[in-house]
């Protein structure tokens, strides 16, 4: 074990040496290793990240929760030309499916509509997201409510002209959430009371949140744009019971629409049923696609810092000819050469791949100063891969190297060195 060791110790020092010595050399070598793990790390760190940033801006809604609409969130089978002739979901069937359907813990209907301008006396703020929802939707989303309340479901059926706030629209309107309650506001051309205002969120990924939206009762909406309005874009939103099978639930309002619409058989369902953990599952799908494409990518520059790294370590054993001679006419074993080499390339190595480390570390932190409220994260794990695939490269890049002065003569390694 100590010898071991002792390698170690010698060809750290055989490293620093090559570094303090050969500087402009080394430095060439290493740049490929760094800028490999600083491609790899700072794609994985990226794409954490996203990732990081998409679930929790769907933390809010548990992963059983349904999507029934038109549309499908992900890849589907059915033809573009076909399902864009689906018909939207409508008020009257979300009303069935709350009648009818089993094992309905909540379900809420919902249309996006485009932004608007709010306004209260002088005060105006532009481009606000309005969530047009019923009741039921506090319930699903789990909305938070810093002051006042949310509408309850008499204000939801008979389109109550109410409203609740997110903290950013409170605050530039009034100054505070609180001041806010029982103010009235101007939107669509009409008064609204303000009932509630929302906890404070973050901005989001794409730069929107909660705290920029608006929620009003569906049916206010409805009365203005008209049921038949093609770019309302409604749906269904469905949480079943807690501990209900999902497939069952699925197939289960698969089948009451079906028969509600009227289909045949034969027929394909004229609607789309959207899991939120389908959605989350196609989300990992795409992330770890681009977590390949970056590691392919950043992989040619590990290529030609692995080639480097060999370089460097072919000319330190051409310049230690007669030292390796030497150590072999003394007893030095093929074993304690051949390692002596390999940790020195494992060991320049890595040191390319935590300067590339500490680059992304640096690099994460800048980002993250510029870009708000979205985080980039440089996890233990991610270090330490990129650690390991120093290590890796400086194994492999390192192995003809050490063959070759372990296999050396030792009478004429010291020949060739005088």
């Amino acid at each position: 074990m100590l010898i071991y060791l002792r390698i170690i110790k010698e060809s750290f020092n055989f490293a620093i040496n090559a570094l303090k010595n050969n500087k402009l050399r080394t430095f060439l070598s290493l740049v490929g290793v760094t800028i490999g793990i600083f491609s790899i790390i700072a794609v994985l760190a990226a794409v954490d990240s996203l990732k990081k940033e998409i679930e929790g801006s769907i933390s809010s809604l548990d992963n059983s929760t349904i999507f029934m609409g038109r549309f499908s969130f992900g890849p589907t089978e059915v033809p573009r030309w076909k399902w864009e002739q689906f018909p939207d979901v409508t008020y009257e069937e979300y009303q069935f499916v709350k009648r009818s359907v089993p094992d309905v813990m909540a379900a809420s209907y919902t249309l996006n509509v485009p932004s608007e301008t709010i306004k209260y006396e002088d005060n105006s703020v532009s481009n606000v997201e309005i969530g047009a929802v019923t009741d039921e939707y506090y319930e699903i989303e789990s909305l938070q409510i810093a002051n006042g309340r949310f509408y309850n479901e008499s204000e939801s059926n008979s389109g109550s002209h109410v409203i609740v706030l997110g903290d950013e629209i409170a605050q530039t309107l009034f100054g505070s959430g609180e001041a806010a309650i029982g103010k009235k506001i101007r939107l669509y051309g009409r008064k609204f009371t303000v009932i509630g205002v929302l906890k404070k969120e973050g901005s989001g990924l794409f730069g929107g949140s909660k705290d920029t939206s608006v929620f009003l009762p569906v049916n206010v909406i409805r009365r203005i744009y008209g049921d038949s309005n093609k770019n309302l874009f409604p749906f269904i939103i469905i949480k079943p019971e807690q501990g209900v099978d999902n497939a069952e639930f699925i197939a289960m309002l698969k089948q009451k629409m079906r028969v509600h619409r009227g289909l045949k058989p034969d027929e394909i369902d004229t609607f789309f049923v959207n899991q939120l953990q389908g959605f989350a599952d196609f989300i990992d799908n795409i992330t770890g696609q681009m977590n390949i494409i970056g590691l392919v990518i950043s992989g040619f520059s590990l290529l030609v810092g692995g080639f480097g790294i060999a370089n460097i370590m072919f000319v330190s054993v051409k310049e230690r000819t007669n030292i390796i001679g030497i150590q072999k006419s003394m007893g030095a074993k093929n074993r304690f050469i051949l390692l002596q080499f390999l940790f020195e390339a494992i060991i320049l190595a890595v040191i390319g791949g935590l300067i590339g480390l500490v680059l992304v570390f640096f690099g994460s932190l800048i980002a993250s100063s510029f870009s708000g409220d979205f985080q980039f994260v440089l996890s233990p794990w991610n270090m330490f891969i990129g650690t390991a695939i120093s290590a890796a490269i400086g194994l492999i890049s390192g192995i003809l190297p050490a063959i070759s002065a372990s296999r050396l003569d030792p009478v004429e390694a010291i020949r060739t060195g005088m």
